[in-house]
């Protein structure tokens, strides 16, 4: 449900006091102009408040890494990634998975999240030079195993699983067995709202945490 602009403002503003009071002018500044974009972007119905209050959370985490951070950045002529940071010559990139699910997909949520990770990683991967997907504390990432291996390690039929996975919900455009075979995930980023923190961790130490919760292992 879309919240009214006056609402989205006054959630972000509330945000805004939690996590900029005690920071210097560059993060200050830096804070404040991201707030504005998602701000002007609500607006025009581009981002909703519980997307953007977890953008909002990753932009501080990555600036106070010394990041450039844009976000809803556009990539190529139909690909809008969540954050956009450069730092140096190098770039990152971070999708946010909420875990939404929407009712198209209720009699098969599990395999339609998998799916969207996959293909996230697989397509936005190839902007950056690190890749990350942020998620909240309410929501598991099924990542395929897939990616804990680097691209040379990777089996022919592995990558025709994960192909056929993300060909079952994503066809306009495939996702290509070359993204698959190259796409790397590098970060996760563990969004607590409640608290207004962001902790980033190693996907392989992720996925073997997720691996260990018995009905997730069982399910795959």
């Amino acid at each position: 449900m879309k919240v009214g602009m006056e609402k989205f403002d006054e959630d972000i503003t509330t945000l805004m006091e939690r996590i900029y009071a005690d920071e210097d002018l560059r993060v200050k500044y830096e804070l404040g102009r991201v707030a504005k974009r998602l701000i002007g972007l609500y607006r025009r119905n581009l981002v909703k408040i519980n997307h953007s209050v977890m953008e909002l959370l990753c932009a501080k985490h990555l600036i106070l890494r010394d990041y450039s951070v844009d976000v809803e950045h556009q990539l190529d002529e139909t690909l809008v990634c969540d954050l956009f940071g450069v730092r140096g010559e190098g770039r990152l990139v971070v999708e946010i998975e909420t875990g939404y699910t929407s009712p198209e997909h209720a009699l098969d949520p599990n395999t339609y999240n998998r799916a969207r990770v996959a293909s996230k990683i697989a397509r936005y991967s190839a902007f950056s030079d690190k890749f990350g997907l942020g998620t909240p504390l309410t929501n598991t990432l099924n990542i395929p195993p897939i990616f804990q291996k680097p691209p040379r390690y990777r089996k022919t039929d592995e990558i025709m699983e994960v192909k056929a996975l993300c060909d079952k919900y994503y066809r306009r455009p495939p996702v290509s067995l070359d993204e698959i075979k190259n796409a790397r995930l590098h970060a996760i980023y563990i969004i607590d709202v409640d608290k207004a923190l962001v902790k980033e961790i190693d996907p392989e130490a992720y996925i073997d945490a997720v691996s260990k919760i018995p009905f997730i292992k069982d399910s795959e």
